[in-house]
C-alpha cells in the first residue's frame, strides 16, 4: 500500500531535498565542516541557502515518488551526494597537510607534535602549520564562495531525482583522486625533500672523508635549519598553490557528478 504525498509535497519536498544536499556538504567540507563551528550556525546557513535555492533551482517533477518510503530514499540519496562532494573538497586541500607530514619526517620533526583540542589528537608541527595557513588563504581568496557556487551548480549538473550510474568509472575516479592527492603532496614537499637529500649526501661524503666528525650531531640541526629556510622561501608561492587546488577541487567535484550521470 502506498501513501500519497500530495499533502506533504507542496513546497517542502524541494526544500528538504536541497537542504539535505547542502547539509551533507557542510558536514565535512573545508571551513564549514570544522567541529569548532557551532552546529546551529551550519544548520542556519544551510536552511537559508536551501530557501534561496528552492526558488532559483529548477527541479524535475517528483511525481514518480508516490510513497513516503520512496521519498525518504531520495532524501538519503541527496544527503550522501552532498557528503561525497564535501569529502572531495576536503580531500583536495588535505594534500597540503600530507605534504607537511612528509616535511616533518625529513627534517626531524616527526617526533614533535602539538595537541589539537578540536580533534583531541597529536598533530605534526609543520603539517598543522600548513593546514592552518591553507584555511586562512582559502578564506582570503574567497574559496568558500567557490565552494558555495559549485554546490549551486551541482543542482544543474546533477539535478535532484537524477538516475545515478554507479560502476567502474566511479572506482577509476576514486583511485585517480587519491593518486592525485598524493602526487600533489609530493610536489609541495619536493623542495624540502630535495634539499634534505642533498644535505644527507653531503654529510655522507664528509663522514667518509673526515671520520672524526660526528655527522649525527651536525646533521640534525643542519637539516632543521635547511628545512625551515626552504619552507620560508616557498611560503611566497602558497597563495598560488591554494588557488590551483581550488580549481582542482571544483573540477573534481564537477567530474564526479558527471560520472554519476553516466557522462564520464
Amino acid at each position: 500500500m502506498t501513501i500519497p504525498l500530495d499533502f506533504l509535497l507542496d513546497m517542502w519536498d524541494v526544500f528538504l531535498l536541497i537542504f539535505l544536499r547542502i547539509t551533507g556538504l557542510f558536514v565535512v567540507s573545508p571551513i564549514f565542516g570544522r567541529q569548532n563551528l557551532p552546529a546551529y550556525y551550519k544548520i542556519g546557513f544551510s536552511f537559508i541557502l536551501a530557501i534561496i535555492l528552492s526558488y532559483t533551482v529548477s527541479v524535475p517533477s517528483l511525481g514518480l515518488y508516490a510513497s513516503v518510503l520512496a521519498y525518504i530514499l531520495l532524501l538519503v540519496k541527496e544527503f550522501i551526494i552532498g557528503l561525497v562532494l564535501g569529502y572531495i573538497s576536503y580531500l583536495i586541500l588535505t594534500s597540503i597537510y600530507l605534504a607537511g607530514q612528509m616535511i616533518d619526517l625529513h627534517i626531524g620533526f616527526g617526533m614533535v607534535s602539538v595537541f589539537d583540542p578540536e580533534a583531541k589528537v597529536q598533530l605534526p608541527v609543520t603539517a598543522n602549520f600548513y593546514f592552518i595557513l591553507t584555511m586562512l588563504v582559502f578564506l582570503a581568496i574567497d574559496g568558500h564562495h567557490l565552494l558555495i557556487y559549485t554546490l549551486t551548480e551541482s543542482f544543474t549538473t546533477l539535478p535532484i531525482g537524477s538516475k545515478l550510474v554507479i560502476g567502474q568509472p566511479i572506482m577509476n575516479f576514486v583511485l585517480d583522486l587519491f593518486g592525485s592527492v598524493f602526487a600533489i603532496s609530493f610536489k609541495i614537499a619536493a623542495p624540502v625533500t630535495a634539499a634534505v637529500l642533498i644535505a644527507d649526501i653531503a654529510l655522507g661524503v664528509i663522514a667518509k672523508a673526515v671520520p672524526q666528525v660526528n655527522v649525527f650531531i651536525v646533521g640534525m640541526p643542519l637539516k632543521i635549519l635547511l628545512g625551515l629556510g626552504i619552507i620560508l622561501l616557498t611560503l611566497t608561492a602558497f597563495r598560488n598553490i591554494v588557488h590551483v587546488l581550488m580549481g582542482g577541487m571544483q573540477q573534481e567535484m564537477m567530474s564526479f557528478m558527471e560520472i554519476l550521470r553516466g557522462e564520464g
